[in-house]
């Protein structure tokens, strides 16, 4: 690690050392090393901006691995920062820091073409058909048809991988999932499934020391029990980078959903499918087989048949709006008795469709079934054996839930469809993290600029399953930037945001704000609020604005840095998604401007019920959920204006809640330590 640090230093330009950062080199390599815990391995660290926490961690990681024979695996929550990873930060780092070691970039099988998906679409007339099921639906146009020869010349040429992100042109979502490689269609037993490009890709993990992974696949691997996609957890190194992200990731990763007339309609193409393998085989044992999914078949369909009747019975749970909640608490007991039923025959249907399976496998084997004729028959099976999969997951959520594993759960109007969607939630994964990935892990890192809420750690510990505190340990590392160039002001202002005047008193302020600013950012909380203000301000001050959602995101910030290299006043507008990841160093933003806190309003069914469980223990969600929220949010917005070591400026907050409320002080003082300007 020394010798790798002193090459580093030498060739990177403009290198300054920071202890902020070798302290965390050192602090990720004793945890790693088991000198805090032998074998509880975690560390939970908050980098602020300008550590260069990612150099930090493969610092330390990349050595250990390799030293201690683990795998690291690196998540990340979003896209850009994997491309960071790959095309930047690992390849300079492998080139000097003198260790020997390969690194890929750990994609999602849907992110890969199949291989003869492909080459069958590429060669097919206007008339062909297609010998896959799923794809009947799909008609390809003259474009696409002409995107899939260029794909498949490129393919076989060796001048394409076969991935979408490495393919140079936008290809239609619909023409690429036509394509696409699934978990059901790929089968060793077929030739060109072997060496297609998610297999080769796959075998590529082997070779490699370092993968980097996004948050979603890393979660998908460990709820298919680990070990099935990336190496298992017990040989692994984990750096979870924006892992504030993490909980929320793994609770969308224990939902699920199903939607009632849709479901009784493939349902009802299922013994079909039995007896397109009964003509086929010709076997005594499929006989009964088919019957009893036939049978199945038609429990399934009379049970949601009940369930829609009974559903639309219920039209004054949908007279005010198309959602409808279940509070915590027991369900009606029809709907628990319908989720009990439907749960039986579809775990039933599954052992069905599993030996169909098996018997299809056996005869393509044997010689009784041609390649041809099995292959679409055994992803027919298994796309039908993934659906029931998914009804299994619902119906196990609505038909039970305990005080220690709440639920939300609900259910929509569909009146275009005329149909009705089932959905649950679990509302906390942190028992589920524990049990899936810490109690299991070598080691696992979590590192974020915005881990901490009002100060403190308790609000991520809770939320990631990090219970075991004598071998978890938890890092704050403030920034080395010097914050007190810039200033934190609080102007006065007539109204709160609670008041019916707050928007008007913001086309009335922002003007004096935005006067001789050359680089501005204003935050809103509400997008509709935002357009208002932005009409009002062209309407009546003339401003010339960038407001998001009135052209793509990169157009704006194009747009907004051209303006500010060439000295012309810049002003954007955003909302949430633009106070976290939008990067806009030096010139390119010297006045922030946050309009009111962040305060999430609990409007999905999720937020609801968490807030309503929270409630029913004794607890007060606002004080437990929307102000840590807030103050994680708050930090990441403010977090947008010092980028590099010599940027200035300063950051508005015309919220004055943060003076008027008992929550306020607590909010002000998370906040990075800027020059301070209040006005009475």
């Amino acid at each position: 690690m020394q010798r790798g640090y002193r090459q580093l230093s030498q060739e990177l330009a403009n290198f300054v050392p920071r202890k902020e950062q070798n302290y965390l080199v050192a602090e990720i390599t004793k945890v790693l090393c088991g000198h805090y815990h032998s074998s509880r391995r975690v560390l939970v660290a908050e980098a602020g901006t300008g550590i260069g926490k990612s150099l930090a961690y493969l610092q330390a990681a990349v050595p250990s691995a390799l030293g201690l024979n683990k795998t690291l695996v690196i998540s990340t929550a979003t896209l850009s920062l994997q491309e960071q990873l790959i095309n930047k930060d690992l390849p300079f780092y492998a080139k000097h820091a003198g260790s020997q070691f390969r690194y890929t970039l750990v994609k999602g099988r849907q992110r890969y073409c199949c291989e003869h998906r492909l080459e069958q679409l590429a060669a097919a007339g206007a008339q062909q058909t297609l010998s896959f099921g799923e794809l009947l639906d799909f008609k390809p146009d003259q474009q696409d048809k002409q995107c899939y020869q260029a794909m498949w010349q490129a393919y076989t040429g060796g001048q394409w991988a076969g991935d979408l992100d490495s393919w140079p042109e936008t290809v239609r979502p619909e023409a690429w999932a036509a394509i696409a490689a699934d978990r059901h269609s790929c089968n060793p037993m077929f030739a060109h499934h072997r060496l297609c490009p998610f297999q080769r890709a796959r075998a590529e993990l082997d070779q490699c020391q370092v993968l980097v992974v996004n948050h979603a696949l890393l979660l998908a691997d460990l709820a298919l029990g680990g070990g099935v996609i990336l190496p298992e957890p017990e040989n692994c190194f984990y750096v979870f980078d924006e892992a504030h992200h993490l909980p929320n990731i793994a609770r969308d990763q224990g939902a699920a959903q199903l939607m009632v007339r849709q479901t009784r309609s493939w349902l009802a193409r299922l013994p079909t499918l039995g007896e397109k393998v009964s003509q086929q085989l010709k076997r005594d044992s499929l006989i009964g087989l088919c019957q009893q999914l036939n049978d199945e078949v038609q429990s399934q369909q009379q049970g949601l048949l009940q369930l829609s009747t009974w559903l639309q019975q219920q039209a004054n749970w949908f007279a005010d709006d198309p959602l409808h909640r279940f509070e915590l608490g027991p369900l009606p007991d029809h709907l628990v008795h319908l989720s009990e039923e439907l749960l039986a025959s579809s775990q039933k249907l599954r052992r069905s469709l599993e030996k169909l399976k098996n018997i299809t496998a056996e005869g393509l084997k044997d010689g009784q079934l041609r390649q041809h004729g099995a292959e679409p028959l055994l992803v027919e099976i298994s796309h039908a054996s993934q659906r029931v999969e998914q009804a299994i997951q619902l119906w196990t959520l609505f038909k039970s839930a305990s005080q220690a594993q709440p639920l939300a759960r609900w259910v929509a109007q569909h009146i275009k469809e005329k149909d009705h969607s089932l959905h649950a939630s679990p509302l906390e994964m942190g028992a589920w993290l524990e049990r899936q990935l810490w109690s299991r892990c070598a080691g696992a890192i979590l590192v974020s600029a915005t881990l901490t809420a009002l100060g403190k750690f308790d609000y991520f510990r809770h939320q990631a399953g990090l219970f075991d505190e004598a071998g978890v340990r938890f890092l704050r590392l403030q920034s080395p930037f010097d914050y007190q160039r810039a200033e934190l002001y609080l102007p006065s202002m007539p109204c709160e945001p609670g008041s019916p005047d707050f928007t008007a008193a913001l086309i009335e302020k922002l003007p004096d704000l935005l006067k001789e600013q050359q680089a501005s950012l204003v935050l809103f909380s509400s997008y509709q609020q935002m357009q208002t203000v932005a009409d009002g301000l062209r309407a009546q001050h003339g401003l010339s604005l960038l407001v998001q959602g009135e052209a793509s995101r990169e157009a704006l910030l194009h747009l907004h840095q051209t303006r500010c290299d060439h000295q012309t006043p810049s002003i954007l507008f955003g909302t949430g998604s633009f106070s976290e990841g939008l990067d806009l160093p030096g010139h390119y933003l010297t006045n922030l401007i946050i309009t009111k806190l962040p305060f999430a309003v609990p409007t999905s069914p999720v937020e609801a019920a968490l807030a309503e469980w929270i409630s029913a223990r004794g607890g007060n969600p606002f004080l437990q959920i929307t102000v840590p929220e807030a103050s994680r949010k708050l930090i990441q917005a403010c977090g947008r204006l010092i980028r590099k070591e010599q940027d200035a400026g300063r950051v508005v907050l015309l919220d004055r809640r943060l003076l008027t409320k008992s929550y306020g002080p607590g909010l002000l003082a998370a906040l990075p330590p800027f020059r301070r300007h209040i006005e009475p």
